[in-house]
């Protein structure tokens, strides 16, 4: 499919008059809109009121706006992005050669930042409509802590107070994280913890528990409304996120047009969704206009396989039961992933937008084990010269998966995937794997069977 017109760079960048100047919201090309999110207590659709004692106003309305297709992106927002982005979109050629493909890999890199991810492009925005509201700070929950640090940068940029409750596993596993965490202002708790009611009760449930994210976003919203003058916070999930962060999507689609590159696969790890959503947003738009065919693949780990092995249920977002519930493809809010090194994919399910889009049928799924996710980490570390976090290294396998399909087939396909920080912060995991002491888990069918046996009775 991929027609390549010029000679293409080792690294594309956008000059700044390229530079998107609005978001692109998906869900204004998709005939199903994904479901509401209902209130827990009547089981009706969340109104605009409600959602805003949680969040703040201007994202409820991109919450709940399934219809704007694009949003212009504020001046202030534009001039702090200048900062770090455009980000590269690379043309992988030593791993190509290392690999001896006929297929052509691309990978947006979105860790040239302090943050070390693409955390940012969303943090940035939900920082600045808390200060354009006046608020006095956000609390938020992070899991291997990009989320966390991104927001804190941005906190600290809009002198705002920032709370961060960092899963327990990540907190211990990762504490120069949490330390950049503190350089920006934040202060970091690890959860759960004995801070809040809800944090109180999950560790007298599971004594000894490593944590989740089901769990700490429970203590974030718990401490927010809590607060007055504070909101909460999201760094993945939320139809607003995948908003703000189609701006990859959005770079990279630019990018490609410039040099008459189509992709033919597309390629994003899935945890909450926020990268997968933000790279494959234009893309996934003309699909559903009909304009061009692509081949999406969602990629997560085996210990906590949302898509792959979930129901597509209606659900609590978090552990305590405390927030909206959200139709999704769900493990159950209970469910509590095994400590495995990829902490920011560890949330028990998926997007909304996402899981309606695979439900669907516009996109596919595969689970890979952490052992074959490290390994395809090191081998793109040898070659492309940059250490990649946990997350995108699940990306970067399944790219090496197709990349070599296309070797057998001599098929020359164009893969594009996201790598969407680095790993610098997560060398424990890499010493693990190095060391021989990193296992494979997979959750047993009786586990997972136990844990959507809790979803709520909710028809829709």
């Amino acid at each position: 499919m991929s027609t390549e017109n010029k000679t293409i760079p080792y690294k594309i960048y956008l000059e700044e008059n390229e530079m998107p100047k609005t978001w692109y919201n998906l869900r204004a090309d998709m005939k199903n809109k994904p479901a509401p999110l209902l209130n827990p207590a009547t089981l009706q659709p969340m109104t605009a009121e409600e959602l805003s004692a949680v969040f703040c106003d201007e994202l409820v309305k991109q919450e709940l706006d399934n219809d704007t297709r694009d949003y212009p992106i504020p001046q202030e927002i534009q001039d702090f992005y200048k900062m770090y982005r455009p980000s590269p979109l690379v043309r992988a050629y030593c791993l190509e050669k290392k690999l001896q493909t006929p297929a052509k890999i691309y990978y947006k890199f979105e860790g040239n930042n302090t943050s070390g991810s693409h955390k940012l492009n969303s943090a940035i925005a939900q920082a600045y409509y808390a200060k354009m509201q006046g608020l006095k700070g956000v609390t938020t929950e992070t899991g291997a802590g990009q989320w966390g640090t991104a927001l804190s940068m941005a906190c600290s940029y809009f002198g705002l107070d920032c709370k961060v409750f960092m899963v327990k596993v990540s907190y211990e596993q990762k504490p120069f994280r949490r330390e950049v965490m503190r350089t920006y202002g934040a202060s970091v708790v690890p959860s759960p913890s004995d801070t809040t009611q809800v944090g109180r009760k999950i560790l007298a449930e599971f004594p000894g528990t490593t944590g989740s994210l089901g769990c700490a976003i429970s203590e974030a919203v718990e401490t927010a409304v809590s607060n007055p003058g504070y909101r909460y916070v999201l760094g993945s999930v939320l139809n607003q996120v995948l908003l703000h962060q189609s701006v990859i999507g959005m770079e990279s689609k630019i990018a490609m047009d410039k040099y008459g590159i189509v992709p033919d696969v597309i390629i994003g790890c899935a945890g909450g969704g926020s990268n997968l959503g933000g790279l494959i947003a234009p893309f996934m738009g003309e699909k559903l206009r009909g304009e061009r065919d692509y081949q999406f693949i969602a990629v997560e780990p085996a210990s906590c396989p949302s898509l792959t092995r979930g129901r597509f249920a209606y659900d609590f977002c978090d552990t305590g039961k405390v927030c909206p519930m959200a139709k999704m493809y769900t493990l159950g809010s209970g469910f509590i992933p095994s400590p495995n090194h990829a902490g920011g994919l560890r949330y028990h399910g998926m997007s909304s937008i996402l899981s309606q889009l695979y439900d669907d049928g516009y996109m596919e799924a595969r689970s890979v084990e952490q052992t074959s996710v490290f390994r395809a980490a090191e081998e793109f570390a040898r070659v492309e010269g940059i250490l990649p976090a946990p997350e995108s290294s699940h990306a970067i396998r399944v790219a090496i998966d197709e990349a070599l399909k296309c070797k057998e087939t001599g098929e020359e396909k164009t893969i594009l995937f996201g790598l969407t920080g680095t790993g610098y912060f997560d060398l424990v995991a890499y010493e693990k794997f190095h060391n021989g002491e990193m296992s494979d888990y997979i959750p047993s069918d009786e586990d997972l069977q136990k844990s959507f046996a809790t979803l709520p009775k909710v028809i829709g």
